[in-house]
């Protein structure tokens, strides 16, 4: 059974932090436009409803992940899952925007057709297959796989008598109370799961390959809340915002042009912070600060529960399971009880949607990426992506006024859609995403590239972005239609 919904101007995929902060922009700053928000799932919040582990928190300080628009007034910087989710529903009701979320609509395809100038987007909803229409598409559904996890094969695994688990599927029954972990991997999510699992298990140990580099924080802003006392929420907010973002674009940039010396600075707040005799491999990464993210760990949460013996961190390669737990390279063993593969990521570009232009199927990762949010010979459409090396909204909340702005261009100049330049960019690609992270390193075919000048890089600053933003040439390597004739700007 096939359902036609009616046509809007713009069809929002995605009701996580990245959609609702979209369809706000779109409100306030194009209000004329028409507008729905698809959700594959049945509640919103995106990432942070669909991970559930013990300890999930956010990966950035508050004041830079939360919107610009609703000032952030927890009293914890680093928030946990629950809390961030909480923000996002409360946001969405408080500007009107949940009455505009579609839930389990799973977008399967979307395709422009040049002649009537519009989207048709098909989702399926349970048995029905739900057809729409839009004159714009606003993917804000991220660029992580929601329905597959990343897990290498590891010889041996069905011969383990224990359970396996990933933490993108946390299962609700999971009882660890009194037993032996291992988790796999050494990322933001394994160095989470630590200090959360182990007052309740036997003992909890991180088996890595290599080490990451990892800080510690405080989990409440001491300079927020002494704002908060003499300032409006919304001042104060911004203020910290400023701040933060400033502290963080700094460090990372200091990390590119010294690595060196940034490197002595983190591994020596780390030594120090672990008991004495612990070996400092554990804590050394073979790259340089900043090729991968750097992990952040609130009042530094992992070190005390590693004081406490309560967690260990062992380095090895996994040579393969056996009925009890794992044998390590080096011949040592590991018994555990549960195993979680905290081992990354699946990359997934526009959510998996099968996207096509007059019957000619898109390849995001044989286009250019056009100031960082839209694709080149891709017409009136857009993705959402955010910083790698500071908070996803410093850089969403720039997508998200530019696709506003885009949209009240288009209506200004009589244009009924513009779209990037076929050609992309000239010279040499690299990458849209520049981190080694493993995640990012499988999906280099997946990703679409970026040139080595404007229009066509991602800068990964938000000052400079910021400062672009708002004196963007919103002409520049675009192709427009108007009417029926074709405007090459």
């Amino acid at each position: 059974m096939t359902t036609q919904h009616e046509h809007v101007d713009v069809i929002i995929i995605g009701a996580g932090l990245s959609g609702i902060g979209a369809a706000y922009r779109l409100s306030t700053m194009a209000p004329d436009r028409t507008y729905a928000v698809l959700e594959a799932r049945e509640r919103m919040g995106g990432t942070w409803d669909l991970f559930r582990y013990p300890g999930i928190r956010s990966d950035s300080d508050m004041y830079t992940l939360s919107y610009p628009f609703r000032p952030w007034t927890h009293r914890k910087s680093i928030a946990d899952g629950g809390d961030i989710r909480q923000y996002i529903n409360d946001a969405a009701h408080e500007f009107g925007i949940a009455d505009k979320i579609q839930y389990g609509h799973r977008v399967q395809s979307t395709s422009w057709s040049s002649a009537e100038q519009r989207w048709t987007v098909t989702s399926s909803m349970g048995s029905e297959t739900v057809t729409q229409t839009a004159s714009f598409v606003f993917f804000c559904s991220g660029y992580y796989d929601y329905d597959e996890a990343y897990t290498p094969e590891f010889p041996g695994l069905e011969d383990f008598a224990g359970r396996v688990v990933h933490p993108q599927f946390w299962p609700e029954d999971l009882d660890y109370a009194g037993k032996k972990v291992v988790v796999i991997g050494s990322g933001a999510t394994a160095i989470t799961l630590m200090p959360s699992m182990a007052d309740d298990a036997e003992h909890v140990t991180m088996l890595q390959r290599s080490p990451t580099y990892i800080t510690s924080l405080p989990q409440e802003d001491g300079f927020s809340a002494g704002l908060r006392k003499v300032l409006p929420a919304g001042a104060a907010h911004r203020a910290t915002q400023l701040k933060n973002a400033t502290v963080a674009i700094g460090f990372y940039e200091f990390c590119r042009r010294f690595p060196e010396a940034a490197k002595k600075i983190l591994l020596t707040r780390a030594a120090r912070s672990v008991p004495e005799g612990f070996d400092v491999k554990h804590l050394t990464p073979r790259y340089n600060p900043w090729d991968q993210r750097l992990c952040v760990v609130p009042n530094g949460d992992l070190w005390r529960t590693i004081r406490k013996g309560k967690a260990s961190i062992v380095t090895d390669r996994i040579d393969h399971f056996d009925e009890a737990g794992i044998v390590l390279e080096s011949g040592e063993r590991l018994d555990a009880d549960i195993v979680v593969t905290a081992t990354g990521l699946k990359v997934a570009a526009l959510g998996k949607v099968a996207v096509d232009v007059d019957g000619e199927k898109v390849d995001p990762g044989e286009r250019f990426i056009y100031k960082g949010l839209m694709l080149s010979g891709v017409p009136n459409l857009a993705w959402c992506i955010g910083y790698t090396n500071a908070s996803w909204t410093l850089r969403a909340d720039l997508s998200w006024k530019y696709v506003a702005r885009f949209l009240n261009h288009l209506r200004d100049q009589g244009y009924s859609s513009g779209m990037p330049d076929p050609h992309g960019a000239d010279g040499d690609s690299a990458p849209a995403l520049d981190l080694q992270s493993g995640y990012v390193q499988r999906a280099l075919d997946v990703l679409p590239q970026q040139g080595r000048k404007a229009p066509w890089t991602i800068r990964q600053n938000w000052f400079l972005d910021s400062w672009d933003s708002r004196r963007t040439d919103l002409d520049e390597a675009m192709v427009f239609e108007k009417a029926e004739q074709r405007v090459q700007a």
